[in-house]
């Protein structure tokens, strides 16, 4: 059928787009920024939206051969092109001249592979968060200003395995299907 690809398109923007809009929400919350003393800037939320994508595109890579798994690498596709048209348009919209927003994007396409990259190796290594609170400091905390409070670091490592085993135990169909949830970062100790 000439236009099967065009609906499965259609289809995955919109799961895409559902399980975007969940990551938004997330990273959002003032809980993140307050108790765990993210900078409540553009780079700060830039690195809580990074985070949460990449959980939930790392979940979605998980998910094994058969169907649901071709699927996810696609919706997965789907996801990040859709976080970066948003960045894109978001960049556009504070007023970033045209000529400058194809050269911010690499940048931050960039960033998040290696945020990604470096996120994707500590939590495979599990260990004592060592290597975990580095990148975090480095990435997340990379703009603060003066020492990011040890609880706070400690308590994000906490909430990025915690959020990781999370999504690992939700059923690979309903994310695929754009259904995912989070933990509050109220259960986790800050500061």
């Amino acid at each position: 059928m000439p236009f099967a690809k065009f609906f499965d398109r259609r289809r995955r923007s919109s799961i895409a787009h559902e399980l975007y809009v969940s990551i938004i929400n997330q990273a959002r919350l003032p809980a993140l920024y307050v108790d765990f003393c993210v900078p409540d800037t553009l780079d700060g939320r830039f690195d809580l939206i990074v985070l949460h994508a990449f959980l939930v595109m790392r979940r979605l890579r998980a998910i094994g051969p058969g169907d649901e798994g071709s699927e996810s690498r696609e919706v997965a596709q789907a996801l990040f092109d859709l976080m970066f048209a948003d960045m894109d348009q978001n960049l556009r919209e504070l007023g970033v001249s045209d000529t400058s927003v194809g050269k911010r994007i690499k940048q931050m396409v960039q960033a998040f592979y290696g945020r990604a990259s470096a996120y994707e190796e500590c939590l495979d290594a599990g260990g004592d968060g060592d290597g975990l609170s580095d990148a975090l400091r480095r990435n997340l905390y990379g703009t603060v200003e003066g020492d990011v409070p040890a609880g706070a670091v400690a308590a994000m490592v906490q909430y990025l395995r915690g959020q990781s085993n999370y999504l690992a135990g939700q059923d690979g169909a309903d994310i695929v299907a754009g259904k995912v949830t989070f933990l509050s970062p109220e259960g986790f100790h800050a500061r």
